[in-house]
């Protein structure tokens, strides 16, 4: 490998569960969630450069190559944490829709920081990592470990899930814009107790059913004004899904099949009806993600 460069994949998530669970002073919302990695990856290249010069490429979706984009604002912060002197190029080749509650960006600013603490011999602890990243985005450090997870506080509490169950994905995402501000912004607080002790005593029944545990409190906001939201959780369950629910703050919509032939029988009913962007993806227990 030549260690200038380096690829990366970065994978997308869903939340199996996502109950809100408080309201902090600065505005953000407590939360209790169980994360899963699954393959569908965006791929990034990296170049160290001479230069202290940061330049980004996209490709495969647009998406802003400035300062506004996540992966610009995850080099700068490694750059700025390390003092190193070195620049660095990234082409971003995006497949994982953006803005659609699979967690792309936050992916990306977060391998990008994995990425470059290789490229530049492990510079940061993993604690380090993971403050840099939290300063980056609520969802971000998920993505340093990048397994299943039982996500508390704002999602940066992270709490390692093994075994997870084996498990396929059909995502939809409909061809909709969802604005995460304005789903927790007219979310009418129903706050749940006791949501963590209910998750770990479900856990730590061994062979449960992921399909019993599926709940999203955000899903009623973004359903009462996307109906398409609940069109295809019945068309996924009407396929053959174990279950269906809508991922984050949405619009992506994720089913849950036991194999990959379960998975592949059922998109193909469903890609006949132009529901949006379709994909399979594989369940991910951790990350091999340098290739």
């Amino acid at each position: 490998m030549n260690s200038k460069k380096l690829t990366i994949k970065a994978p997308a998530k869903v939340n199996i569960r996502l109950k809100i669970t408080g309201r902090r002073p600065d505005g953000y919302h407590e939360l209790v969630s169980i994360m899963v990695p699954v393959g569908l990856f965006d791929s990034l290249d990296l170049e160290i450069l001479d230069s202290n010069r940061i330049k980004i490429e996209c490709q495969g979706r647009p998406l802003s190559p400035g300062k506004d984009n996540l992966v610009y604002r995850a080099a700068e912060a490694f750059i700025l944490k390390t003092g190193t002197r070195k620049g660095v190029s990234i082409k971003l080749d995006k497949k994982i829709p953006i803005a659609a509650g699979l967690g792309g960006g936050s992916s990306d600013a977060a391998h990008t920081l994995l990425a470059l603490n290789q490229l530049h011999s492990k510079p940061l602890s993993s604690d380090k990592l993971h403050d840099l990243a939290l300063k980056l985005g609520a969802d971000v450090p998920f993505f340093i470990d990048c397994r299943p997870a039982l996500a508390r506080g704002i999602g940066e509490v992270l709490e390692p899930l093994k075994p997870w169950p084996d498990q396929w994905y059909i995502i939809i995402t409909p061809p909709i814009h969802v604005s995460t501000a304005w789903v927790y912004g007219n979310l009418k607080l129903e706050l749940t107790s006791n949501e963590y002790d209910y998750i770990v005593a479900a856990l730590k029944m061994g062979n449960f059913n992921v399909s019993n545990i599926l709940e999203n409190d955000l899903e009623r906001v973004t359903s009462a004004r996307f109906p398409i939201i609940n069109t295809l959780k019945n068309r996924l369950m009407a396929a053959g899904a174990e279950g269906a629910i809508m991922s984050g703050s949405g619009p992506s919509v994720f089913g849950l099949f036991s194999s990959e032939n379960r998975a592949e029988s059922a998109k193909q009913v469903l890609v006949t009806e132009d529901l949006g962007d379709m994909f399979i993806a594989k369940g991910l227990t951790a990350c091999d993600a340098a290739v």
